[in-house]
This record gives structure tokens, sequence and C-alpha cells, in this order.
């Protein structure tokens, strides 16, 4: 087999980890497999675990994507303006994937997992634009959050 160019690798990577958060967000963190990526990508299961050994390494390849995306739904123009957008985020299904994601990892003991940080961004900007009712606001939705996810089953 001819070796792969850089660009092309390089390529096939960014295939998998577009795959993978589109999966993240819309069948979740634990049905994602190899054998979805691979039906969706074409890319072969050796040749994904060749990139990602672990399942757990597309959550930090994709930490900040994931944030990111998280924080595009608040509204920090006043603490209503964040805690409206927040309810707003517990209807938006692809939105609410990330807090189900944050909480379905909170007992991992996977030192990756460790290094997620999507909801401590949004925590920092609170508190850059609020201060200590930022944070205090953003831990109070956090914990709100953790209690719907419970009750309507979304988190185990």
């Amino acid at each position: 087999m001819a070796k792969r160019s850089r660009v092309e690798t390089e390529l096939t990577v960014n295939q998998i980890l577009d795959e993978a958060f589109k999966q993240i967000l819309t069948i979740g963190f634990e049905a994602m497999s190899y054998t979805t990526l691979s039906a969706a990508t074409g890319v072969s299961r050796t040749g994904i675990s060749h990139h990602f050994p672990r399942k757990t390494e597309f959550l930090v390849r994709l930490d900040q994507r994931i944030g990111q995306f998280f924080i595009e739904g608040l509204d920090f123009t006043s603490i209503d303006a964040l805690q409206q957008s927040w309810a707003d985020i517990m209807r938006n299904p692809q939105r609410k994937a990330v807090l189900q994601l944050f909480f379905s990892l909170c007992g991992s003991t996977d030192q990756n997992m460790k290094t997620l940080n999507s909801l401590n961004v949004v925590k920092e900007a609170a508190m850059s634009h609020f201060a200590d009712a930022g944070r205090r606001c953003v831990e109070q939705l956090i914990g709100n959050s953790a209690l719907v996810l419970l009750q309507d089953g979304s988190v185990n």
C-alpha cells in the first residue's frame, strides 16, 4: 500500500473528527463507536483506531470545539439573558448533549477526561462579564441541569 501524504492524513483525521463531533451531539458519546464512525466516513475501523487508539481521544481533540459550540448558544448580555439562554439550551437537543456528555463523564477515572473543560470556559466567560455573580449563576445552572437530566433519564 502506498504511503499517504501528510495532507491526506490530516484530511482523514479531520473527516473523522467532524463526524465524531456530529455523532456526539446527535447519538451521544456512548453510542458513538468505531463502527458508526466507519459507516459514516468510509474510513475503516482499523484506520480510525490508528489515529484514535482510545475512544476518549476524540473528546480530548474535540474539547475546544464542543465548548465553543455550547458557549455560542449563551447570551452574556445580562444574568437574566444568560439564564434564559441556558433554558433555551436545555430545549435544544444538540446543545443539551454537551451537558449530558459533561455529566456522564463526571465519574470517569480516565485521566483524559479530567482535562475536559468545556463548562469551565462557560464559567470563566460568566465571571468575566458578571464577576462572582456570574460564577454563582453558572454553578446554579449546572446544578439545575443535572437535576433535570437525571429526572428525564438523560444521564445515567
